[in-house]
């Protein structure tokens, strides 16, 4: 089927274009650039601008791994997978660790990511500001002028009304410093992930037509107040039924043993990663 189309889909001319704003948004970090985002063979909304990234980022000797909130068997991850594969033909992997290029919805992967992997994050909404100011222009004047007192008023009247903030995921985080940014809605447990991160991590919005960037090495800092700092989600004394995991991010599921309600590691690589060693562990004590 690849040779049915140019090399991962899209014309070179389009892969131009996308790169060049790919570039522009790693020279200014956390600032949106636009760009003219390509009609897709899935529907706006489901990742069509991380995609483009992809598609536009990918060469023949790449390792692709694609996961949708941390599963690499869900039907999102599961589609754009064989996407991708079928108009490049390149190797495909389920292991953080063997991909030179990942491409995510609602997750950064628990194993810490090395400079030689680029990450691409879906965003379907990549305005911090959308939620009480709905112009682009007036959006544009704000990070223009670095005035971003609606942000942290957002976050004061939630702090006023619940005693905490309440952004469950897609908490916005300053970027080197300048720019308030939509980490796309990744949970608050990976907005850490971002600061000072040895890979570069893109960010696309195939419906808003932006493209924005946290190169390597770069400051991110979840918004907060100094009497209420940034919290994530607590995990305390949970942990996950399948590998027994600790200290990572976790999903409410059913324990396939009791049938009782239980924890389960989100990023499927990484519990199948420590169910294995463990039975490696255990046929090694045997012999």
């Amino acid at each position: 089927m690849r040779r049915n189309y140019n090399f991962a889909f899209l014309d070179e001319g389009s892969k131009r274009e996308i790169r060049r704003a790919a570039l522009k948004a790693v020279a200014i970090p956390g600032y949106q650039v636009p760009f003219a985002s390509r009609e897709m063979p899935i529907g706006r909304g489901w990742g069509t601008g991380g995609l483009q990234l992809t598609l536009s980022c990918i060469g023949p000797d790449d390792v692709l791994k694609v996961i949708d909130q941390g599963s690499d068997a869900s039907v999102n991850a599961v589609s754009i997978r064989r996407l991708v594969r079928e108009t490049t033909g390149v190797e495909t992997t389920t292991r953080t660790e063997g991909a030179t290029l990942i491409q995510s919805r609602h997750r950064i992967p628990e194993c810490p990511l090395t400079r030689d992997q680029l990450l691409v994050l879906q965003v379907p909404t990549p305005e911090p500001l959308r939620t009480y100011e709905p112009r682009e222009t007036v959006t544009k004047r704000l990070h223009a002028e670095a005035e971003y007192t609606g942000a942290y008023l957002e976050l004061f009247e939630q702090v006023v009304r619940y005693g905490t903030t309440t952004t469950g995921a897609d908490h916005p985080v300053m970027v080197n410093g300048r720019y308030v940014m939509a980490p796309s809605p990744i949970p608050r447990y990976d907005n850490f992930k971002l600061d000072d991160a040895e890979n570069l991590t893109l960010l696309g919005a195939g419906r808003e037509k932006k493209i924005y960037a946290v190169p390597p090495h770069t400051r991110v800092e979840s918004l907060a107040f100094d009497d209420h700092p940034f919290v994530t989600e607590d995990f305390e004394g949970a942990r996950c039924c399948v590998c027994g995991a600790t200290g990572v991010y976790l999903t409410q599921t059913v324990d396939p043993a009791t049938g009782e309600p239980a924890w389960q590691c989100s990023d499927t690589d990484f519990c199948a990663q420590r169910v294995a060693a463990r039975a490696a562990a255990e046929r090694g004590g045997e012999a």
